[in-house]
């Protein structure tokens, strides 16, 4: 579904990827982790055209978009969750909700998608005429997962999610993630620090280190992997 070849993308003179290779398959949970400062969110925000690479090609099935701007490649249905989360918080959570489906017309399935989300986090439904602002961290993370879906992405990625929440709700958050996936059939591209979640729930990862890939391999391979449990995971 999506292909990163040979991607370099720079802030200024400062080089933040060096030439990375990798794929994403159609289905797939896919997690790319990594220390503070490794290019993570880099590598999401070339493949959402916010910081296009200068050189490389980013393939989404089969075809190019790393010349796209940011608005045409949300229309190819790719998503992205940032980090922070950024919802808007004047606008209350049925408003950011409505903004995520913005570029649809769909009115009925638009309806039954906003049923979904209520049935994945019945706190938003309770709260809906709340402004965002006001919910908590973890609420405001449900929220900015639910703006995305509402989007009907085919591809998401997650730029960490678990950052600043507590273990419960961050244990909440990827249980829904894995429910997306196999439920909606949505590939997802998690960016993420706790490496030790992530990597239960994908199926492959790739370790990041200062812009480069450094090992790539089976989630369950990493997980077990001496290198990784002892930079990553604490082991």
């Amino acid at each position: 579904m999506l292909e990163l070849i040979n991607v370099s993308t720079f802030y200024g003179n400062i080089q933040a990827l060096h030439e990375i290779n990798l794929k994403v398959d159609e289905g797939e949970i896919i997690t790319l982790i990594g220390a503070n400062g490794a290019g993570k969110s880099t590598t999401l925000m070339s493949i959402s055209g916010i910081a296009p690479p200068r050189t490389g090609e980013i393939f989404f099935k089969g075809k190019p978009i790393h010349e796209l701007s940011p608005n045409k490649i949300v229309a190819l249905a790719i998503c992205q969750v940032p980090e922070g989360r950024h919802i808007f918080p004047d606008l209350t959570v049925a408003e950011n909700l409505d903004m995520g489906a913005f570029l649809r017309s769909d009115k009925k399935q638009i309806e039954e998608d906003l049923e979904y989300i209520y049935t994945l986090f019945p706190i938003l439904q309770e709260r809906r005429h709340q402004p965002g602002g006001n919910l908590s961290g973890g609420e405001q993370q449900m929220l900015a997962l639910s703006r995305a879906l509402m989007a009907r992405p085919q591809l998401l990625l997650l730029d960490e999610p678990s950052m600043g929440l507590a273990p419960l709700v961050t244990k909440q958050i990827f249980d829904i993630i894995n429910k997306i996936n196999k439920e909606q059939n949505t590939t997802i591209f998690l960016v993420e620090q706790n490496a030790n979640l992530a990597l239960k729930i994908a199926d492959r990862g790739y370790v990041m280190e200062t812009g480069r890939i450094t090992l790539h391999d089976k989630a369950s391979a990493l997980l077990t992997n001496e290198d990784v449990q002892k930079a990553y995971l604490g082991i």
